[in-house]
Order: C-alpha cells, then sequence, then structure tokens
C-alpha cells in the first residue's frame, strides 16, 4: 500500500525528519527576527521548536507528495524594527536556508561517524534500519527545503535574500506580482518537472562532497 506514491513505511519514516527541518527552518527566522529587535515573531507564539505553531496543512502535504516542495506557515516579521529595513528582512530570511543547511551538516557528520562506524553494525537491525533510513531522509529532506527556499522569486526567502542588492522599484514590482509569478512557477513545475531537474543534480552533489 502506498500513500503519495510512496511505501507507508517511507511516510511514517519522513514525518519526524519533516516536522523538524520545517520547525527549525520557521524558528531560525523567529529567533533572528527577535535577535534584531522585532517582537513580532515572539508574540505570535512563532519563537519555539513545536512544530504545532509552524505547520501548513496544504505546505505539508505537498513536502510528503514531492520530497523536498513546500512550506510551513510565514513568521509574522515587522521590519519596521530593524535598525536598517531592508538589510534586517534579507537577514531574516537567509537564515531559514542556513539552518537547514546547518541542519544538515550535522546529520550527515552523524551519518559518517555513527551510521558508518564498525560499531553501528551491532546494533539490532529492527533499530539500525529505521534510525539509518530516518538520519538519511531527514538529510537530503534540509538540502532540499534550503535550496528550494533560495530560488529567487518572491515569496520564497531567495527573493528577500537578494532584495537587499536589488533596486527597490524591481522589488516592489516583483512583491506585487508575487502571486501570478507563484502560480506561474507552480504550473511550470508540475508540468515539466523542471525546478526538480535542477534541484537534484546539486542536492546530489551537496551530498557526496557531505556524505
Amino acid at each position: 500500500m502506498t500513500i503519495f506514491g510512496r511505501s507507508i513505511s517511507d511516510v511514517i519514516l519522513m514525518i519526524v525528519p519533516l516536522l523538524m527541518s520545517l520547525s527549525v527552518h520557521e524558528f531560525a527566522h523567529a529567533y533572528v527576527a527577535n535577535r534584531l529587535g522585532d517582537p513580532t515573531p515572539k508574540e505570535r507564539g512563532r519563537l519555539t521548536l513545536n512544530p504545532l505553531a509552524h505547520l501548513d496543512l496544504l505546505g505539508t502535504l505537498c513536502i510528503l507528495m514531492t520530497f523536498f516542495i513546500g512550506l510551513a506557515k510565514p513568521v509574522p516579521v515587522d521590519p519596521r524594527y530593524f535598525r536598517n529595513p531592508v538589510t534586517g528582512m534579507s537577514i531574516v530570511a537567509a537564515a531559514g536556508p542556513l539552518s537547514n543547511l546547518a541542519l544538515a551538516i550535522i546529520l550527515a557528520l552523524a551519518i559518517r561517524f555513527v551510521v558508518g562506524s564498525e560499531s553501528w553494525e551491532g546494533v539490532p537491525l529492527f533499530f539500525r534500519d529505521p534510525i539509518a533510513n530516518m538520519l538519511y531522509i531527514a538529510f537530503y529532506l534540509n538540502l532540499g527545503l534550503c535550496l528550494f527556499n533560495l530560488i529567487p522569486i518572491p515569496p520564497f526567502d531567495g527573493f528577500r535574500v537578494l532584495s537587499c542588492v536589488l533596486p527597490r522599484e524591481t522589488v516592489l514590482f516583483l512583491e506585487r506580482g508575487s502571486l501570478p509569478i507563484m502560480l506561474v512557477f507552480f504550473v511550470l513545475f508540475v508540468a515539466t518537472g523542471a525546478v526538480g531537474r535542477v534541484l537534484w543534480p546539486l542536492i546530489r552533489s551537496i551530498a557526496s562532497f557531505l556524505l
């Protein structure tokens, strides 16, 4: 029996990595915004690693269906609290993908030095295989979330990071057209798989370096 084209066991093993990865990503946004002087994320209950505070049902289902394409509830940020609103928003935006990259590096170290160790072979098989699979899923999921969120179109983090060097008029123009841009993006992805064909080679290249 399968769900979203995957075995039930694969979906179950993906739940914990998914909740962890999304929570870390959104917490990073909230934490950096709070550190830069914006109390909004804390006031809205987003300065937490509790996944229930961050999950978006549709976005979570998208990740389960595609493995790495989806989203969580955006963290509310008020740039008026920042000394430099444009730079502040770029730093907050960068925190999310960077947190996923940091988590992927930590997971890669666990895979190399724990799962890859001789002592790991002595762990009972019924425990060893699910944990190893979960670590690999979490590793690739975090790489995917990092790269996917760095796509430089609104409302992705990559656009907000890039906005600090773009002309203000260009940023405002793209922000006003964010909805049709997103619709076109997802239609093109579903129809052609172009984004996946670009991102997966990058993911595999980074994975081969880290692992």
